[in-house]
């Protein structure tokens, strides 16, 4: 399961579900045996964290190659492998027009850190797998976009006969969820710069003013929202831009775990 599974590169990789295979969703629900985990972490980087931690938990082996060892990561890890974030190691992006961006290296690997690449072909030298044999980056990159394209073709933006369905939340407040610019990823939530913007603040209850007065809850006062039994409290703020009858609670953010998935119903009541 890796962190860039949505973007456009990863998708141009093909590192997406093949011939059957489970998403990281489907993958959580229906708990495996055993994960590797690639530069993410489920709990903060999932549509739903906590089912993410419970099948975590109940697997038999899960690895993770990580930058970092948080206190999460040391609780479900069997082995944890370091590996550099991308500042360190070489390698292409792919932006949303289609156009291939490489880059180098800005700072050394810290310590006796590699690259993920280099540590999944050492991985698969020793399990003697085919299409292990890469020697830089690049390589991996000319394979992957056959060749060195400026643009790579074949995006669409077409749903593939996939239409939207949004069931009835029945009681309670239907959760709108976001992932704020600065609780995206591992680095940027480590980051002590970044987290001392207005950007990173802890998670609010954002209701419209019609909602809020219907509850008798005032701006800025706390809140319980609660979901199968699980509680959090937050303040509450005013928000012309989240629909009566919705409540915006962002995700990705220790604060909001306990109420799993980003969509659903809450329960509101003042704290």
């Amino acid at each position: 399961l890796s962190a860039a599974a949505n973007t456009v590169g990863a998708r141009v990789a093909k590192a997406l579900p093949q011939r059957g295979g489970l998403n990281a969703a489907a993958q959580f629900a229906q708990p495996r045996q055993a994960y590797v985990l690639l530069g993410v972490e489920p709990e903060l980087d999932s549509a739903d964290g906590k089912a993410a931690l419970a099948a975590l938990a109940a697997a038999k082996t899960v690895i993770v190659l990580s930058p970092f060892k948080s206190a999460a990561a040391l609780e479900y890890a069997d082995v944890l492998l370091p590996v550099s974030p991308f500042s360190e190691t070489s390698g292409t992006f792919i932006n949303m027009e289609g156009r291939v961006q490489s880059f180098y290296a800005v700072a050394k690997p810290l310590g006796e850190t590699r690259p993920a690449w280099k540590v999944l072909r050492v991985l698969g030298n020793l399990l003697e797998l085919p299409g292990f044999d890469y020697e830089s980056s690049e390589q991996v990159r000319d394979e992957v976009l056959g060749g060195k394209p400026e643009f790579v073709s074949g995006l669409s933006n077409e749903l593939n006969g996939v239409s939207p369905s949004i069931p009835a939340t029945g009681t309670g407040l239907e959760r709108v969820s976001d992932v704020p610019a600065y609780f995206t990823d591992a680095l940027v939530r480590r980051a002590p710069s970044l987290q001392a913007t207005v950007e990173a603040a802890l998670p609010a209850a954002r209701l419209s003013p019609e909602t809020l007065a219907g509850l008798g809850i005032e701006s800025g006062a706390s809140v319980k929202l609660g979901k199968d039994g699980e509680f959090v409290t937050l303040a509450a703020v005013a928000d012309d831009a989240i629909p009566a009858g919705a409540i915006g609670v962002a995700a990705a953010h220790k604060a909001t775990l306990a109420l799993g998935s980003m969509f659903g119903a809450l329960t509101v009541e003042k704290a």
